[in-house]
């Protein structure tokens, strides 16, 4: 069976970086950890100045492209007044029962152009109490109630924690989500458009082609990296002296995005239902240094010659590099092996060899200290013909005098 690309998980590669939101009655009950079956009563929950908006915006402004709300964690609590449960939103405090976190979370990104994701962990505490069938009823009730009542949502994720002991007739759930949201892309599980990075770091190894076993079967299924920006995935006053640095970031979003695959950083909205400002400042801090290093590169070719596996990117006078960024057209044939970066100095008499990477893929960010140079050079080793759709070299400064 041939492996194919579907142009919804070309499009995923292309939103590069998004923002998950884990909200919920957790937020509200600090100290409680994945499976500890302590309770956390529904009077609990009153984000009195909830502002989902604030989210958004906040995150359009760093630069995501997509975001992914926890409808459902492994405690049950359901963010929308879900018809099959009582834990819910519609029995908190919060708005007399009225509210949708849920509701306002997709209006605010329709808003600001933002990817609607809902995050829903098929598995939560409890479910034993309920027969395998009763509980895929369940399951597939409250999936149905999501993804028809809030329009057209691009992104389904899916929490593998907890569902190690059940049996879910999975081809009665993909039935169900694929008729009711045909376009919609499926994180990680039973027919699965985008794979985990196996951390919760951020972090993908090299080479990443994308291409992985699943049941038996070879897919192309692309990379999330997901990690938090703080030590917890929901907020809690302890967590405060963890908020993760610039750098910090930066070097995640290298190791994800840097290496062909898609970052989710986990912001956790606070008791007000707000973000954290330290969180605010941060992330936009951070979506300014991506801009600030790779936004505006010196010079950029779009589907530039390969000749004898050999790319040049030219400059007429001296240059301030740092970084080469590469994009290959998507292929399942992993045609390039090794990529080899040097540069050409003292006006391209002397080649200095920079280092070298494993593949290319959706986007390669090959990054080394400033050097002034007037010519870039990246060598290939292939199985086959080479079809780089982009190159771009970047510096902290425009073109230079020598």
């Amino acid at each position: 069976m041939s492996i194919t690309i579907k142009e919804k998980q070309k499009e995923f590669l292309d939103w590069e970086f998004g923002v998950f939101f884990h909200f919920g009655i957790r937020t509200f009950y600090e100290g409680h950890i994945d499976w500890d079956l302590k309770e956390m009563p529904v009077e609990g929950f009153n984000p009195t100045e909830l502002d989902c908006e604030n989210w958004i915006k906040t995150i359009k402004e760093a630069g995501a492209k997509y975001a992914v709300l926890v409808c459902k964690h492994h405690d049950g609590f359901a963010n929308w007044p879900s018809k099959y449960t009582d834990y819910s939103v519609k029995n908190t405090p919060w708005k007399d029962g009225k509210g949708d976190v849920v509701d306002e979370y997709v209006k605010a990104c329709r808003k600001y152009g933002i990817k609607v994701g809902f995050y829903y962990s098929p598995a939560q505490f409890g479910s034993v109490k309920m027969s395998p069938k009763e509980y895929d009823d369940y399951f597939i009730n409250q999936i149905s109630e999501l993804l028809t009542n809030y329009g057209k949502i691009d992104y389904l994720w899916f929490d593998g924690c907890g569902s190690e002991g059940h049996s879910y007739d999975e081809e009665r759930i993909i039935k169900e989500i694929r008729s009711l949201q045909p376009d919609i892309l499926i994180f990680n599980m039973w027919d699965p458009d985008t794979a985990w990075c196996k951390n919760e770091a951020g972090y993908c190894d090299m080479p990443n082609y994308n291409i992985r076993e699943y049941e038996g079967e070879m897919r192309y299924m692309p990379y999330e990296c997901d990690c938090r920006i703080r030590k917890s995935w929901f907020y809690g006053d302890a967590d405060k002296p963890t908020l993760k640095s610039v750098d910090k970031l930066m070097g995640i979003y290298l190791y994800s995005v840097g290496r062909g695959a898609n970052l989710l950083l986990n912001i956790g909205p606070d008791r007000r239902g707000l973000l954290p400002e330290e969180d605010v400042e941060r992330v936009i801090e951070f979506g300014n240094e991506i801009k600030r290093r790779f936004g505006s590169p010196i010079k950029t070719i779009e589907n530039p010659v390969v000749e004898n596996n050999e790319l040049n990117v030219v400059f007429d006078k001296d240059a301030l590099m740092n970084a080469i960024i590469l994009k290959e057209e998507l292929s399942t044939e992993n045609i390039i092996e090794n990529v080899d970066f040097s540069v050409s100095v003292y006006n391209n008499k002397d080649e200095i060899y920079l280092g070298r990477a494993i593949g290319v893929g959706h986007k390669l960010i090959f990054t080394f200290p400033d050097i002034i140079a007037r010519r870039a050079t990246v060598r290939f080793t292939s199985k086959g013909e080479i079809n780089i759709k982009e190159v771009s070299v970047c510096g902290e400064i425009q073109l230079i005098q020598s």
